[in-house]
């Protein structure tokens, strides 16, 4: 990395002579964000609200076009709304959401600065080679943009694409998890968000403890016939488990198109560490089927889609690396950590202009069914998560005459199903709670 900062502050000098040899093009870009983040939840559980603002700063330097230097600075800066370093007085517990937006492993920073990407990229044909910490794009590894600073990765990655297909591959060794200040080791990664229980039914213990020194991506995108394609991934985390993830997708018609997904996860060499108390992938595989029914018309895009986690093992996927892009998924809640499994959720997306084609406005209504196993089966349920009902309202706004402003508004609201224990800590910061999250995003 300190080769990479070296040719980044060094290339403008040297290139100054070579004129005749080189195409030089250096770009600046960026993001101005402020981020108001709230949540009510149940009873007499404290309530949550944070303020932060802050963004990203991005140098991109090319030369002949086909190599290109880059770095951007993240930062996240606490308004101090609210002191989140004071816990819940029932639970003991701090904010779920909040402390997402700074750095949640140590509150009392108000300004974080993170030096996330800063690599070399190189372009041939189709192909390109990047080399250094980087933003990437996968099912399991991902930025998850709700939140300041979003996963970054350092390592490298290629990628080919045609017409028709997309062929890609990545060795990677450290992980910068979202809402941290630093890159960690893949190891050390995991567990710097909350770790839950182990099978038995205590505090999980494998953070600090995971034995993990690289992942290894390979992705195949491409069309089986006109209508019908395939989309597979591979995820090798060394010492700890192997996820295959498949896609396909078939176009019915103009309006109609049927997606199926199977994620198949298994134990590697002894899942992060040899002691059973320690271990992150502590059971031999899971699986995770899903369907989802697409249907465009005038009015809009709906979505229907199902995902069922078998009950043999829970679908692990550490939180520290982004989203989990399951066809069931919504803002602000995961599937993560649980077996036996059922998830249903109904997707309406629509585009309008009002006030006289000043401002467009994108909207998406979500709304889930989540079954989920007992709370106190530890085996099934990592996280103690209930049934509940998910309902999402996202909206985003298009302001014509600021077209670099793009504001968005998400309205959260979860309620609890079924005959929930009378305790405090299956309710706090997961069911029977209202989220507010409203963001104002300034790009150039």
């Amino acid at each position: 990395m300190r080769i990479l900062l070296v040719l980044l502050i060094c290339l403008p000098i040297f290139s100054k002579g070579q004129d005749s040899l080189a195409i030089k093009k250096g770009n600046l870009s960026g993001q101005w964000r402020t981020y108001y983040m709230m949540t009510a939840n149940k009873g007499d559980l404290k309530n949550f609200n944070a303020l932060a603002t802050g963004g990203k700063l991005k140098y991109q330097y090319d030369i002949l076009n086909n190599l290109e230097f880059g770095a951007a600075l993240y930062n996240s800066n606490n308004l101090r709304l609210q002191n989140l370093s004071d816990p819940d007085a029932t639970t003991g517990r701090l904010s779920r959401y909040e402390e997402g937006l700074f750095d949640r492993l140590d509150l009392n920073n108000d300004a974080v600065f993170l030096l996330g990407e800063l690599y070399a990229k190189y372009k041939l044909n189709r192909q390109s080679f990047t080399l250094g910490r980087m933003n990437v794009n996968t099912p399991l590894i991902n930025p998850e943009d709700g939140r300041m600073i979003p996963t970054l990765v350092q390592g490298f990655w290629y990628n080919y694409k045609t017409n028709k297909s997309t062929f890609q591959f990545g060795l990677l060794n450290e992980i910068a998890p979202r809402s941290t200040g630093q890159f960690y080791g893949i190891g050390e990664s995991i567990g710097t968000y909350p770790v839950g229980r182990n099978k038995y039914g205590n505090a999980s213990q494998y953070a600090g403890n995971t034995d993990s020194d690289y992942i290894l991506m390979f992705n195949a995108d491409f069309e089986l016939t006109k209508n019908l394609r395939l989309n597979v991934w591979n995820q090798h985390v060394d010492n700890v488990f192997n996820s295959i993830y498949i896609k396909p997708s078939l176009k019915i018609s103009e309006s109609v198109q049927i997606e199926g997904e199977w994620l198949h996860q298994n134990k590697i060499g002894d899942g992060g560490n040899a002691l059973d108390s320690l271990r992150y992938f502590n059971q031999n595989r899971a699986d995770v089927l899903g369907l989802k029914f697409d249907y465009k018309s005038k009015s809009g895009l709906v979505s229907l889609a199902y995902n069922r986690i078998l009950p043999q093992g829970q679908f692990l996927s550490p939180r520290e690396w982004g989203r989990e892009d399951l066809f069931s998924f919504q803002k602000r809640e995961r599937s993560e950590g649980t077996a036996d499994n059922h998830a249903l959720v109904l997707n309406f997306k629509n585009e309008f202009e009002i006030f006289k084609e000043d401002l467009n406005l994108t909207s998406i209504l979500s709304v889930g069914k989540h079954w989920k196993p007992e709370v106190t089966d530890a085996i099934l349920n990592k996280y103690a998560m209930p049934d509940y009902t998910h309902i999402n309202l996202d909206i985003f706004f298009n302001i014509k005459k600021f077209k670099h402003l793009k504001p968005e508004l998400l309205l959260t609201s979860k309620m609890g199903n079924g005959g929930i224990p009378d305790n405090p800590n299956f309710y706090f910061n997961k069911v029977d709670l209202f989220h507010l999250d409203f963001i104002i995003n300034y790009n150039f």
